[in-house]
C-alpha cells in the first residue's frame, strides 16, 4: 500500500513538473512569437483544431489572428503562414532562414531525418544537388525523358483500350504509368502492369499517403509520441512504409552485386559510384541516405502526379464543356495522327490553363511540407527562435482571393487573359518555392501535359452520373488532398 502511494505521489509530482515547464516555456516566448490561441498542457490547441477538418480549422484561426499566427499541435509549437504575401516573404525573401525541414510525423517514423526530402538543409543541399544533376544525366528536362513518357503513355492507352468502354476505377492505371517514368530513372527499368509486386508497392504507397490526410493521420501529427506505441491505423501505415523501404533495400543490394563503376545504369548506380569516389567518413553519400532518397523519388514521382490526374479526370467529367474545348484544341494543334509533344504546350493555352487549374483546385499538399527556421529569425514584427516549425499553407496561396476570383470554384479562366492566351499567376505554388521547392517540378509538368493530352487525343470521358451530380469535393484533406473514389469509362473518339 505504501509503495503504491509513493508511486502515485511520484507520478503526480512528475506531471506537475512537466506542466510547469510547459507553462514556463510558453511565457518565456510570449511577445516574441506571433499571437495565437492559448494552448493547454499536452493537448496544445486540440480544442481549436479539428483533425478531421484540419485545413478549415486553421483557416478559421486565421480569421481571428491574421495571416501569421502560432498554434500548438499537441506539444509541437508551429508558426503558420497564410496567403501569398506571408508565404513569399518567408520562403523566397528569407529563403535561407526558412530552409530547415519540419516534421511530417507519419513519414518521419521511417525517414528519421534522412533522404533528400526529410533531412535538414545542411544534409539536403548536398543530396538535392546530386539528385538534380543525376536526374538530368538520365534525361530529365531533355528529349530522352519526353520519349520515355510518350512510350509509357502508349502502354497506358493500350490498357484503357482493353477495358472496352467498361466503367473502371482509374487509380492504379494512372499510378502504374506515372510511376514507371520515375522507375526508368531510379531503377533503370519499368514494371509490367500485370506485375503483382508492383501493384502491391503502389497499394502501400497510396495507403500511407492517404493515411496522412485522414482524421487519425492528423491526430497522429499532434500526439505521435504516444500514438506510435498504440494499436490503430497508424500501425498499418508504418507497415506499408516499411514494405516500401524493404523493396528499395533489395533493389540497392541487387545493384551493388552487379555494379560497373564505369557504366551507371540508373540513379542507384550513380549514387553508389559517387559514394565510392568520396571515400569520406563524414560524407552524406551513405547507404541510409541512398535508400531514403531513392524512396523519396519513387514515392513523390508516383503519388502526386497520378493523384492530380485522377482529380483532373473527375473535374473534366463535372465540366464537359471544358473537356470539349480541350478536345477541340488537341484536334487543331496536334491532330489524330501523331503523338503529342511537350513543345505543343506553347500552342495550346487552353489546355495549359486547365492543367494549371486542376493543380490549383486539387491542391495536393494544402498545408505545405513543414519548414523549420535555421537560426533565430526576425519575421515581420516577430522573433522566431531557431528550430521553430513553420507551416507555409500552400492552399491559402492557391486560394488567395487577391489572385484568384471565386477561388473555391474550378475555373480555367484563372490562367487565361482577355485574348485567350495563357497567363502566369504568381500565386501558383503547388510545388512550393524557395530553397526547398520540389525539384521534380519540370518532370511533373511534362508528365501532366503529355499523359493528359495523349489520353484525351484518343478517348472521351464518361461518368455513371450526370455532371450536376458529380461530387468534386475531396474525400480527405490533411497533409494531402485525396479525391473521392469514382469509376469512369474511356470511350474511343
Amino acid at each position: 500500500m505504501l509503495a503504491s502511494g509513493l508511486l502515485l505521489v511520484s507520478f503526480l509530482a512528475f506531471l506537475s513538473v512537466i506542466i510547469l515547464i510547459s507553462i514556463w516555456k510558453q511565457r518565456k516566448l510570449q511577445g516574441k512569437l506571433p499571437p495565437g490561441p492559448t494552448p493547454l498542457p499536452f493537448i496544445g490547441n486540440y480544442l481549436q483544431l479539428d483533425p478531421e477538418h484540419m485545413y478549415n480549422s486553421i483557416m478559421k484561426i486565421r480569421e481571428r489572428y491574421g495571416p501569421v499566427f502560432t498554434i500548438h499541435m499537441g506539444t509541437r509549437r508551429i508558426v503558420v503562414l497564410c496567403g501569398y504575401d506571408a508565404v513569399k516573404e518567408a520562403l523566397v525573401d528569407q529563403a535561407e532562414e526558412f530552409s530547415g525541414r519540419g516534421e511530417q510525423a507519419t513519414f518521419d517514423w521511417l525517414f528519421k531525418g534522412y533522404g533528400v526530402v526529410s533531412s535538414s538543409w545542411d544534409r539536403a543541399k548536398h543530396l538535392r544537388r546530386f539528385s538534380i544533376t543525376t536526374l538530368r544525366d538520365f534525361g530529365v528536362g531533355k528529349r530522352g525523358i519526353e520519349e520515355r513518357i510518350q512510350e509509357e503513355a502508349g502502354f497506358l492507352l493500350e490498357s484503357f483500350r482493353e477495358t472496352k468502354g467498361t466503367f473502371i476505377d482509374p487509380t492504379f492505371y494512372l499510378s502504374q504509368a506515372v510511376s514507371n517514368v520515375i522507375n526508368s530513372i531510379v531503377f533503370g527499368d519499368r514494371f509490367d502492369y500485370e506485375d503483382k509486386e508492383f501493384l502491391s508497392l503502389l497499394r502501400m504507397m497510396l495507403g500511407s499517403f492517404q493515411f496522412t490526410a485522414t482524421y487519425i493521420g492528423q491526430l497522429y501529427e499532434m500526439f505521435y509520441p504516444v500514438m506510435k506505441h498504440l494499436p490503430g491505423p497508424q500501425q498499418q501505415a508504418f507497415k506499408e512504409l516499411k514494405g516500401l523501404e524493404n523493396f528499395i533495400i533489395k533493389k540497392v543490394e541487387e545493384n551493388q552485386r552487379t555494379l560497373d563503376p564505369n557504366s551507371p545504369r540508373n540513379f542507384i548506380d550513380s549514387f553508389l559510384i559517387h559514394r565510392q569516389k568520396e571515400n569520406n567518413s563524414n560524407t552524406e553519400f551513405h547507404m541510409k541516405n541512398l535508400v531514403m532518397t531513392t524512396l523519396n523519388l519513387f514515392f513523390a514521382g508516383t503519388e502526386t502526379v497520378s493523384t492530380t490526374l485522377r482529380y483532373g479526370f473527375l473535374l473534366l467529367m463535372k465540366h464537359p464543356d471544358v473537356e470539349a474545348k480541350i478536345h477541340e484544341e488537341i484536334d487543331q494543334v496536334i491532330g489524330r495522327n501523331r503523338h503529342p509533344m511537350f513543345e505543343d504546350k506553347a500552342k495550346m493555352p487552353y489546355t495549359d490553363a486547365v492543367i494549371h487549374e486542376i493543380q490549383r483546385f486539387g491542391d495536393m499538399i494544402p498545408m505545405g511540407v513543414a519548414r523549420r527556421v535555421t537560426r533565430d529569425t526576425k519575421f515581420r514584427d516577430f522573433l522566431l527562435p531557431k528550430d521553430t516549425e513553420v507551416f507555409p499553407i500552400l492552399g491559402s496561396v492557391l486560394r488567395d482571393p487577391k489572385f484568384f476570383s471565386n477561388p473555391g470554384d474550378f475555373n480555367p479562366q484563372n490562367f487565361l487573359d482577355e485574348k485567350g492566351q495563357f497567363k502566369k499567376n504568381d500565386a501558383f505554388v503547388p510545388f512550393s518555392s524557395g530553397k526547398r521547392y520540389c525539384f521534380g517540378e519540370g518532370l511533373a509538368k511534362m508528365e501532366l501535359f503529355l499523359f493528359l493530352t495523349t489520353i484525351m487525343q484518343n478517348f472521351r470521358f464518361q461518368s455513371l452520373q450526370m455532371p450536376q451530380d458529380i461530387d468534386i469535393s475531396p474525400k480527405y484533406v490533411g497533409f494531402a488532398t485525396i479525391p473521392r473514389n469514382y469509376t469512369m469509362s474511356f470511350v474511343p473518339r
